[in-house]
């Protein structure tokens, strides 16, 4: 563990450029759940055990025509959780690495919390894989528009429905869900995802122009959903530099592994 991290101290400080990914993991030590396993979902909403729904049954599109109340319950409540949570201080450290960087830095992240830019990481520095939940869509996707969930607020009852009025599209006034990739999802609009990954292209294409160092940094992904962890290796290949992961259950498969929690991985390398 002691070498793996001055590797990776000395891996930072060399680069020209930080390209974070980062997965549920990484939210952890702010307070925020990572669903891992039906237990721990079933823990942080004991309605959907009651129900006997777990996290790929409850974010599925098809609550908001079967039980809308029921999945703007769930979604309400992780827009509230998201928006009134503070960044560890590890995505503090983070930016103000990526401060002291030629090229500064890119974050490719499976969350849909929005910490990131939250912490101060810059939207056009931000490819959210997943959508984000401070975003909303038309469920018919009637106009291919999104919009800011800015001015939306959920109240939600003791048996875990939400109250009325619900989140409506204002192009036809239909109900409105969470610009979310969601499991078992063919409705949703990618639009602000495919131009944040267009930003990230332009910045890998700008790297190699200019032969920048890239370090490739990943904490917090696992391998249910492997996203994050295939683009970080992905990355890490294409620039041939050893792949970093911090995870401390799954910090396997990678150059660099460091199998402890975000926060505390950041205080040692930063």
């Amino acid at each position: 563990m002691t070498q793996n991290l001055q590797k990776v101290k000395q891996l930072l400080q060399q680069a020209d450029a930080i390209f974070i990914t980062a997965g549920a993991g990484m939210g952890v030590d702010s307070g925020l759940p990572d669903f891992r396993g039906k237990e721990g979902f079933w823990q942080a909403y004991p309605k959907a055990k009651a129900l006997g729904l777990e996290f790929e049954e409850l974010a599925n599109p098809k609550w908001f025509e079967d039980d809308p109340k029921l999945a703007w319950a769930f979604y309400g409540h992780r827009l509230h959780l998201y928006r009134d949570t503070v960044p560890h201080e590890g995505f503090k450290k983070l930016l103000e690495l990526s401060y002291t960087k030629k090229y500064g830095s890119f974050v490719f992240t499976s969350n849909v919390d929005g910490q990131f830019q939250k912490a101060g990481f810059e939207e056009s520095r931000v490819m959210e894989c997943h959508g984000s939940i401070h975003y909303l869509q038309c469920c018919n996707d009637c106009q291919g528009k999104v919009w800011s969930a800015e001015n939306t607020n959920i109240e939600i009852t003791e048996s875990f429905q939400a109250k009325e009025p619900l989140p409506s599209c204002p192009s036809c006034g239909g109900m409105a869900r969470p610009n979310i990739l969601m499991f078992g999802d063919f409705g949703w609009n990618y639009h602000r995802t495919n131009a944040q990954r267009e930003e990230l292209k332009s910045w890998m294409q700008m790297l190699e122009d200019h032969g920048a160092k890239l370090a490739v940094i990943e904490a917090g992904a696992g391998t249910a959903v492997p996203t994050v962890r295939n683009t970080s290796r992905q990355i890490a290949k294409n620039f041939d530099v050893p792949l970093i992961r911090i995870n401390p259950k799954e910090s396997f498969g990678a150059a660099i592994e460091l199998p402890i929690g975000a926060l505390e991985a950041l205080n040692n390398i930063i």
